[in-house]
């Protein structure tokens, strides 16, 4: 993966987006129907549209209470196994280190949010450096 040379915050937050839709199409064999990125402050939030995965949705017809126990389980160890891979999409971006991340995901819609906080200020930083140029 090469980083572009980015002109926009909006440009940098499309590419976070298209690369983290390509590592869970690889990964899981299937990627969200729509990822949007904002970067806040020292935060890359972003939002995945799709549909659960059949195996969730069976879950979730077997029980719904236990279902979605279960959907939710499923979904924080698949993000304990991704969240290394994806903070090295994020720094090799941003060039900054993720120093934590955090994920949750609707089992109504399918939608899932990955937050990453980095070790500054990464809003600020573009704001300087994509004034400067």
């Amino acid at each position: 993966m090469t980083t572009p040379n980015f002109k926009t915050k909006g440009q940098i937050e499309d590419y976070i987006s298209k690369e983290v839709t390509r590592f869970y199409a690889e990964s899981l064999g299937v990627g969200p129907r729509q990822a949007k990125t904002y970067i806040l402050e020292d935060m890359v939030l972003i939002r995945l549209q799709g549909k659960l995965l059949p195996i969730e949705e069976n879950l979730l017809k077997l029980s719904n209470k236990k279902g979605v126990e279960l959907v939710k389980n499923i979904r924080k160890y698949l993000h304990e196994i991704a969240t290394k891979q994806l903070g090295v999409i994020i720094k090799k971006i941003t060039g900054h280190k993720v120093l934590s991340s955090h994920s949750d995901i609707s089992t109504k819609t399918g939608e899932r949010i990955e937050i990453f906080i980095l070790d500054t200020d990464f809003e600020k930083e573009l704001e300087i450096r994509l004034t400067t140029k």
